[in-house]
């Protein structure tokens, strides 16, 4: 993630994680437990120090300073990336607890901010250490950080959080390190947690600023089909009350009108289509909130709310290389996308597509891939079913796979497994795509 955390950006499933990168089509798998009790009221900090967080013009936004040309993995680490990490080393073994404390402090100070927030903060309370190493991981990546936090100031616009959120946020950031990193926290790593998070929200700020003059926060959807192809997976469409741009194998966030300010991501069944309409599907997973409302109980009439798209699973339509697609459970619903944006190109270019799941009953989309096939003689289709054999593993048998570029879709296990095993038969890492894992954790929501 972002240079020294992201910490809970303002209000919502704070912080999410690092730049999209793919799983399924349901992504992040949901707790679902019973709202945690208030915790106890912290005692503030000797000083809350001031956060120099600027606030946007009310004119167009400032165009944002290029970065300086992004350091190498072998570059030295900038001393405030030094001072930031030696603090998230300290803080890791107890992670909960700055965790919970960071949001007492902030729902104690700001009390008007809880009713932006989820009712029950346990998932709310993982996002935040996954965002604060992700920041420390990308801290002198001035291009990924960039692009990263530009996507999550764009994405927590739906979440309502507004610029005067920001300076909230990162004292009480600075206030629960200042608690728990006992030994290496000192004046100077403060002033590099400051420096960093009033760069992270100025950049936040921005691209906000700069999508509010282009699109709506969020979009409302009406349900116009719900089709149950297994007991525990649905195809849900829906009709933007607007139009909607995003490219095949991108997602989205949802929420459903059952578990308001919980937002879940679900990829694109299809390429755009010309009706405007959207599909998804959707497993049931255990205890998933969103995930079994949208399965069990959305019906057609019922309205949606929908984030702006996200994602870089996309086709690159500027070269003729073949595709590669591995797709496992709901993660067939990206890959189906990507198949249909190949044919409406009328490029014939060869598209490879393994669609794994561990028993019959789990292909419930086949027959909508056997008919792709049959249309277009340039694509493969494969079913892969088998409890003990690992997808990603049979692929390597297949190919060679010198001249094709990959995409992966599903269990983040499998995605795991899946660039492993690509990376061993020589396909460079900047030619496999899938969404982010540390977000999009398991096709489930």
């Amino acid at each position: 993630m972002p240079p020294a955390a992201p910490v809970p950006t303002g209000p919502g499933p704070v912080a999410p994680s690092a730049p999209p990168t793919a799983s399924g089509s349901a992504r992040k798998p949901e707790a679902a437990t019973s709202p945690q009790p208030p915790a106890p009221e912290p005692q503030a900090p000797a000083s809350a120090p001031e956060l120099q967080v600027p606030a946007p013009e009310p004119q167009a936004a400032q165009p944002q300073p290029q970065p300086q040309a992004p350091e190498t993995r072998e570059s030295p680490a900038s001393p405030d990336a030094r001072l930031v990490r030696r603090t998230l080393g300290e803080i890791g073994p107890v992670a909960d607890k700055v965790t919970a404390y960071f949001y007492a402090l902030l729902f104690t100070r700001h009390p008007e901010l809880r009713g932006l927030f989820p009712a029950a903060m346990d998932t709310q309370r993982d996002r935040l250490l996954k965002a604060l190493l992700t920041a420390a991981e990308h801290m002198d990546d001035a291009t990924v950080l960039t692009e990263y936090l530009q996507h999550l100031g764009r994405g927590h616009r739906k979440y309502g959080t507004e610029p005067g959120h920001y300076p909230a946020v990162g004292e009480a950031l600075i206030g629960a390190l200042t608690r728990y990193a006992t030994t290496t926290w000192d004046k100077e790593t403060e002033a590099a947690w400051v420096r960093t998070y009033t760069t992270i929200s100025q950049i936040m700020i921005d691209a906000a600023a700069e999508d509010e003059r282009r699109a709506p926060a969020w979009w409302h959807g009406e349900v116009v089909s719900h089709e149950l192809r297994t007991p525990d997976i649905a195809v849900v469409t829906v009709r933007p009350d607007q139009p909607y741009p995003f490219l095949a194998g991108q997602y989205t966030s949802l929420e459903t009108p059952w578990w308001p300010r919980v937002w879940r991501h679900y990829s694109f069944a299809s390429a755009p289509r010309p009706d405007g309409l959207l599909s998804f599907h959707v497993k049931a997973v255990p205890a998933g909130w969103v995930s079994n409302a949208l399965v069990h109980h959305a019906r057609p009439g019922d309205v949606l709310r929908l984030g702006p798209p996200a994602g870089s699973m996309t086709v690159d339509h500027t070269t003729d290389n073949g595709l590669l697609c591995l797709g496992g459970g709901t993660g067939i619903a990206p890959i189906k996308a990507l198949v249909e944006d190949v044919a409406e190109r009328g490029v014939r270019r060869p598209v490879e597509v393994f669609y794994g799941a561990r028993t019959d009953h789990d292909l419930y989309d086949i027959d909508t891939m056997l008919r792709l096939r049959q249309s277009h003689p340039w694509l493969q289709v494969r079913a892969i079913v088998d409890r003990s054999t690992q997808l990603p593993e049979l692929v390597r048998e297949y190919g060679p796979w010198n001249e094709y570029d990959a995409y992966l879709s599903g269990p983040p296990g499998m995605i795991r497994r899946g660039v492993d095993a690509l990376r061993g038969v020589g396909v460079p890492s900047e030619r496999i795509r899938h969404d982010a894992l540390d977000e999009l954790v398991a096709a489930a929501g």
